[in-house]
């Protein structure tokens, strides 16, 4: 009974060591980088905002990244073809947040007006310098929230993206020539 034991904590142990050896667990990631710092790693099954040198925008779910092609709701793209990225800040609800804030502001002046009018002021003492700049600070930074739906990152000098491929290559296909490189067309002399 003690051996058999023994036994199976060998084939437990070696099954532990060898899985991670056969699973592919690593998938490509594409990597936006500005002036060669990382802003954002982008891995599958996350929301991504592409636009295409074919002035086109384009959003979903990053289905897949392979052999250079990014696949945003399994349509494939090279990488080579992604003109920029879009980063949308929709989640935060700077739109609701910016109209409260407007409408904040315009409700301390008219606050002030109608303290104003109660209290038999004259109309050049409604409202004080205070009141001016709360109200302007609070519909400036309303507009501004408004406005910072999205941002925008143009591939080119300042911002940059990578493929990065963490697939380990397949030797029983037989191809050991690096995918990232364009085939190379005979001389036609």
């Amino acid at each position: 009974m003690g051996s058999f034991v023994l036994i199976m904590k060998k084939i437990i142990t070696a099954i532990f060591f060898l899985v991670p050896l056969i699973c592919l667990s690593q998938t490509d990631v594409l990597i936006l980088l500005k002036n060669g710092k990382n802003i954002k790693t982008y891995a599958p099954g996350e929301p991504i905002m592409i636009h295409t040198v074919y002035d086109q925008w384009l959003g979903g779910t990053l289905t897949d990244l392979k052999n250079d092609s990014v696949y945003i709701n399994n349509i494939p793209f090279h990488v080579n073809e992604v003109d920029g990225l879009r980063k949308d800040f929709s989640k935060l609800h700077l739109q609701n947040a910016g109209t409260i804030l407007i409408i904040a502001g315009v409700g301390v002046l008219a606050l002030n007006v109608i303290n104003g009018l109660y209290t038999n002021e004259s109309a050049g003492t409604w409202i004080k310098a205070s009141g001016y700049i709360t109200a302007g600070a609070f519909i400036i930074a309303g507009i501004l929230m408004r406005s910072a739906r999205f941002k925008n990152y143009p591939i080119g000098k300042k911002y940059t993206l990578h493929y990065l491929n963490l697939r380990p290559k397949s030797i029983s296909t037989g191809n050991h020539s690096n995918t990232t490189e364009p085939a190379k067309q005979p001389d036609a002399h």
